[in-house]
């Protein structure tokens, strides 16, 4: 028996997940970490906690698994994406606090950058102009204190983590797609893009595939894998082929479909982004969908509203109705992405009258996941001509068995969860374990996978379009709100 370690560095929490060459998990630990909100739209990591973590979690789970260090045929890393880490290579220290994906404190810078700009941007790496993405925070931390030096380094989280495991400045395909500083043609940093932002070169790491050897950690242990956590959920649900899919539902919700080879460049408000390259093979692509409030929404129910009071409840509530008793709810707390990217949204209930109750708005919210995850989809489909009969789903909210039954209805398809849901976790431990030949191929991984759970559309054509058409008209009411 072989094994391989995955270390999940989420935007919560960080964990480290063992799997055997079956794919099953032989003992793990995690651990969450502080989410610091020092202003308004504002979200922050300290990197020194997550590297403490990263090595607490290690440690733990080889504890729980019986296993020693040595027994670790290789490492793989999955990460929250767009997260951005400046340190300084010469001792090793972050230069500030990371800035998350979800801070929103740069969109006035970019709202200031020209249309040639914008245009340059959207065209060579498949991104809208969003906050959300790496290259303006980094931008913003050069700004706001972090000083230009020889050993100035930025990097996504995955970047931070193999440079404290292995002392090598690498990244992957994957997480660079995510900057906005890497040309999807060339694989590259790009000359153009790095001036637009004023980012030099020098201070980014180097771009390699999702499955090779990167660096030895000091226990002299491979770290060989590296996917952003998306694109890993997609290598662990086995989605190596053009027109697969799959759904991960987290604090927000990620869905991609494969497009091969083939860069498909979008036109109903998805991003375009490198899917894995798995060593010397050719890179594939993807179209990604970013739905930014899912699974929390029902956390806002919880701690905010405290209709409830633990996330799990929500289904039995949900289920105490028939259906939403005419209650939309579109959790636009921090604007919309995907396919709108409308920062000036904001979150509204609608069709409201004194017979609803906190059961009706429960229910609201299961359906605001499904609805948000058809409107990527359809969009995915109207950009890659595929028509899709089958999306594969993973992470927490696919334990509801109402709100995977509501997706399968709203979007008229077959909706699959694996065996293993831990598949962010495994698609790096898969891409580690192809660098080093735990496996031969992703033909010999596709034979891991298996289906646990499908649901089928129980829904008419009448009620699925009467739904839709109620959701449209509430997603018209949460714009211009600032």
């Amino acid at each position: 028996m072989s094994y391989i370690g995955s270390l999940d560095q989420g935007t919560t929490s960080t964990r480290f997940i063992i799997f055997n060459n079956l794919g099953e998990i032989v003992g793990q630990h995690q651990v969450e970490h502080q989410q610091l909100l020092p202003k308004s739209g504002w979200v922050e990591h300290d990197a020194t906690e997550i590297w403490r973590n990263t090595q607490n979690v290690i440690e733990k789970a080889l504890l729980n698994s019986g296993l020693k260090v040595s027994d670790l045929a290789a490492i793989g890393i999955t990460n929250q994406r767009e997260t951005v880490v400046a340190w300084d290579r010469a001792n090793g220290e972050p230069l500030a606090n990371a800035i998350v994906w979800q801070d929103t404190r740069t969109a006035d810078y970019l709202n200031n950058f020209n249309d040639a700009d914008k245009s340059t941007i959207t065209s060579k790496t498949g991104t809208p102009i969003a906050p959300y993405f790496s290259a303006s925070k980094m931008a913003w931390l050069l700004a706001n204190g972090v000083q230009p030096s020889p050993t100035l380094a930025f990097g996504t989280i995955d970047a931070w983590l193999i440079f404290k495991l292995t002392g090598e400045f690498v990244t992957d395909v994957t997480n660079a797609s995510r900057t906005q500083l890497m040309n999807l043609e060339t694989l590259d940093w790009d000359d153009q893009l790095l001036n637009i932002f004023g980012i030099k070169r020098e201070w980014l790491p180097k771009i390699k595939s999702s499955s090779e050897i990167y660096g030895m950690t000091k226990d002299g242990i491979p770290v060989a894998g590296v996917l952003g956590d998306q694109q890993a959920a997609m290598v662990g649900q086995t989605c190596f082929s053009k027109g697969e899919s799959k759904t991960t539902y987290g604090t927000g919700n990620f869905a991609l479909i494969s497009t091969g080879n083939e860069l498909v460049r979008s036109k109903n408000g998805l991003i375009t982004t490198v899917l894995f390259k798995l060593g010397n093979a050719p890179v594939q692509y993807a179209l990604e969908g970013s739905v930014a409030v899912t699974g929390s929404a029902i956390q806002w129910l919880r701690d905010q509203l405290g209709i409830i009071n633990s996330a799990s409840q929500v289904e039995e509530l949900a289920a105490s109705v028939p259906d939403n008793g005419g209650v939309y709810f579109v959790p636009a707390f921090s604007g919309l992405f995907a396919p709108y990217w409308r920062s000036d949204a904001r979150g509204v209930i609608v069709g409201l009258t004194r017979a609803n109750t906190k059961a009706h708005l429960a229910r609201a919210a299961l359906e605001a996941i499904c609805y948000q995850t058809k409107e990527v989809m359809d969009a995915m489909e109207a950009d890659s001509g595929i028509k899709l009969n089958e999306m594969r789903v993973d992470g927490g909210i696919t334990n509801n068995q109402l709100c995977m039954q509501l997706q399968a209805d709203i979007m008229n398809i077959d909706v699959v969860k694996p065996v293993i849901t831990e598949t962010t976790a495994l698609g790096a431990a898969f891409a580690a374990g192809l660098a080093v030949g735990i496996w031969k191929s992703p033909d010999e991984i596709k034979q891991i996978w298996k289906r646990e759970r499908t649901w089928k559309s129980q829904s008419s054509a009448e009620w699925r379009d009467d739904g839709y058409q109620k959701w449209r008209k509430a997603i018209e009411r949460t714009l211009n709100w600032v």
